[in-house]
């Protein structure tokens, strides 16, 4: 039985990284595994059995189509239909979908594909992006056009997929829906209940919905250095550059001073990148506090440190998740300061090497923390604290209060192996074979 995974990328970023994981355990598991994808290294780079869907120039020329005509998913023709053909040869037992946005596919061309063709379909959904005319994320704004039908976007010049010159916005809703529905075999995969239930109210609400969460390496992701490891993780300079000069930066320089660590793969408004800058005013060196961003660009570091000076350590995306944990174990609290996440990982992480979480409430980020209620009838997460969405004065407040004994390293590893890599990507091939046998 041959199953082909699509997606934007393979081996790198969130779901690229769980393309890849999916991959060898189909493997494992019995099965002939494939991968299709819209960019990075070839398939004989990756030592992989797959197929790459057009080249740079294919890319760029899908991003133009759609900032010129606002037709994300709906460029990409000939690379489409080469990639179809491919399929004919492999002829598929499952195809399991990922993210279709990205620029590098025609969905329109690929459903059509896969109604004519009957092929069983798995479709995990990372984002909104499917059931909407335009945002992969409109939940930090507020918008609930995509229940009736989206027009008018607000966002549409200033958010990915950036459409810069026209709202296609109406148009490319009516197209979805006519290509995503009337697929007899198709089961959607979501990471969190929260997108769940927003599936349950668009378009795709026929189909039948599962929830599974992204998971953890908890072999990485521990409370304790993983001593195979310490070359890794002894010497983190090179990933660490001083505020204020290009000189290494080494982490057991903020040994005496409470760390307020923040990470994202992009550091952006969504994010909640301005949040934890305005907290370098009163958080800071002088009265004890460290914060530390990973993740930022090159030139979002440049920027930072001319403003803040050592109030900020600043440090690029960094591949080597040993160094990343090692962060996260050193953290006297991990901030999330998040307006619009699916699941939150990062969250996850930090309680897996025991550190506690302050999170705003957005999207699926209260599902990676535990609740008890206390005789009072409120809601005590035993791993941390949850902010109301973007309410700064509050985040100040928790941070200042922060009551970390409180917070037993046990509790938050034990909510951590609720996202267990391995446990939750087992619960895939139990729906391989369900929905092909």
């Amino acid at each position: 039985m041959k199953i082909i995974q699509v997606n934007t990328v393979y081996g790198t970023g969130s779901t690229g990284k769980i393309a890849a994981s999916l991959y060898k355990l189909a493997i494992d598991n019995g099965f002939e595994a494939r991968v299709a994808y819209g960019r990075g290294k070839t398939p004989m780079q990756n030592n992989i059995d797959g197929f790459l869907i057009g080249n740079k120039p294919d890319f760029y020329h899908h991003v133009l189509v759609n900032f010129f005509l606002g037709k994300s998913g709906f460029a990409s023709k000939k690379v489409t239909a080469k990639f179809l053909k491919w399929l004919d040869n492999e002829k598929p037992n499952l195809l399991h979908l990922h993210n279709l946005h990205g620029f590098y596919i025609h969905v329109g061309m690929l459903f059509e594909y896969i109604k004519k063709h009957d092929i069983p379909v798995v479709w995990t959904l990372h984002d909104c992006w499917a059931f909407t005319g335009q945002c992969a994320h409109f939940d930090y704004i507020g918008c609930d056009k995509w229940k009736i039908g989206c027009h008018n976007c607000p966002i549409y010049r200033i958010d990915y997929p950036y459409s810069l010159f026209k709202d296609n916005s109406k148009e490319n809703y009516i197209l979805k829906k006519e290509a995503f529905t009337g697929v007899k075999n198709l089961t959607i995969v979501t990471p969190s209940h929260w997108l769940a239930g927003l599936v349950r109210q668009s378009f795709l609400k026929e189909y039948p919905i599962k929830v599974i969460p992204n998971g953890i390496d908890l072999d990485i992701f521990s409370p304790y250095e993983n001593k195979s490891e310490n070359d890794s993780i002894n010497d983190l300079s090179s990933i660490c550059l001083n505020a204020n000069k290009n000189i290494p930066f080494h982490l057991s320089a903020t040994n005496n001073l409470k760390i307020l660590l923040g990470v994202a793969n992009v550091w952006d408004k969504r994010k909640g990148l301005e949040y934890m800058l305005k907290l370098s005013k009163d958080f800071n060196p002088e009265n004890g506090y460290q914060i530390v961003l990973i993740g930022l660009s090159k030139r979002q570091c440049n920027a930072i440190n001319r403003k803040y000076g050592n109030k900020i350590i600043t440090i690029t995306r960094t591949n080597n998740q040993f160094e990343l944990a090692e962060w996260y174990r050193k953290a006297f609290v991990y901030i999330n300061p998040t307006l619009q996440e699916t699941l939150s990982l990062t969250n996850i992480e930090a309680l897996a090497c025991g550190t506690p979480v302050i999170t705003f409430n957005s999207g699926g980020t209260p599902e990676t923390l535990s609740f008890d209620n206390d005789p009072q009838g409120k809601l005590l997460s035993k791993c941390g604290i949850i902010i109301s969405r973007g309410n700064y004065p509050s985040l100040k407040k928790a941070i200042y209060n922060f009551p970390k004994s409180a917070f037993a390293v046990s509790s938050c590893i034990s909510q951590a192996n609720k996202f267990n890599r391995n446990e939750q990507f087992a619960k895939y091939i139990i729906l391989y074979k369900s929905v092909m046998f």
